[in-house]
């Protein structure tokens, strides 16, 4: 048997709202998003649980904000000024200090700040009385574990990149079993696509449920 051959063709270019997979988990997080630049005070917090698509959203936004995307262990505070920033897992290992002085920054001319987390401000921990107050206010948009629109939706992307068509019927196949995650989608297809390759076969709902099931 002929073995196909397939491309892995991987995403065209930076993340971007269009190719940002939509349904209603993260709907509400994604008008707050595109809200930019009407933010109270320039900022805005993106929530939600790992592998919900927090950091897709993020860097589309920044892309189309030309934001500056800082390291949040040190935070150039600095290079924010009068530019828009993201800084991602701020509800973890960022100085406190700097969070703060970004978040001032925020609100000057040219300025803003998009923070990712997977808890909301107020329950963070600081000692710095006046970190706290601003934690306290800052606007919250919270995206949800992915729905099976979004994940159908990933899973095809994920397919497409790799050139595989498989049966419509694999679909819900997988979402049924799946989590709820964008990475493990993305690994599913992965280990699917390196399984029919190794064995010489489609990508079926048989395969699929020996993917699953870990044989």
């Amino acid at each position: 048997m002929a073995r196909q051959l397939r491309l892995n063709l991987g995403r065209d270019g930076p993340p971007s709202f269009d190719d940002f997979v939509r349904g209603d988990s993260n709907a509400e997080a994604l008008a707050a998003v595109e809200s930019w630049p009407a933010w109270r005070d320039g900022c805005l917090t993106l929530i939600g649980p790992q592998g919900a698509g927090k950091s897709h959203l993020a860097h589309a936004w920044a892309v189309a904000a030309d934001a500056l995307i800082l390291d949040p262990a040190t935070p150039d505070v600095t290079a924010a000024a009068g530019r828009p920033v993201l800084l991602e897992d701020a509800d973890r290992e960022v100085p406190p200090e700097g969070l703060f002085h970004l978040i001032n920054l925020a609100a000057r001319t040219g300025g803003g700040l998009l923070l990712t987390a997977r808890t909301r401000p107020a329950t963070w921990p600081t000692a710095l009385p006046d970190l706290r107050s601003r934690l306290n206010a800052l606007p919250v948009a919270e995206i949800g574990p992915p729905d099976d629109a979004v994940l159908e939706g990933v899973l095809r992307r994920f397919f497409r990149n790799r050139n595989i068509r498989p049966p419509e019927e694999v679909y819900p196949y997988l979402l049924a079993r799946m989590s709820r995650s964008i990475p493990d989608a993305a690994e599913i297809v992965r280990r699917l696509d390196e399984a029919g390759d190794m064995g010489f076969r489609p990508v079926t709902r048989v395969l699929a449920r020996q993917i699953l099931d870990g044989q």
